[in-house]
């Protein structure tokens, strides 16, 4: 999934949130009802301006985002 196509980030738009493209509904949104239980069809009836290949490319966004992140350890 090329998430790099819907999801945006604009400075101006939800205070820079990466959101999906066309709209104010941030990536952050969207992961937050999936993980509350919400189904793809949930979200699709509630947010009739979004797709499924959009709640994709959120998680997909998710995914980098976890995979760039860096954790070190910190001695006690």
């Amino acid at each position: 999934m090329d998430w790099q196509t819907r999801i945006t980030v604009n400075p101006n738009v939800l205070v820079g949130k990466p959101i999906i493209k066309g709209t104010r509904l941030a990536v952050e949104f969207i992961i937050d009802l999936l993980a509350q239980g919400w189904s793809i069809d949930e979200i699709l009836r509630n947010y009739p301006g979004i797709t499924v290949a959009d709640i994709q490319a959120c998680l997909s966004y998710a995914s980098a985002a976890l995979k760039s992140e860096k954790v070190y350890a910190i001695s006690a």
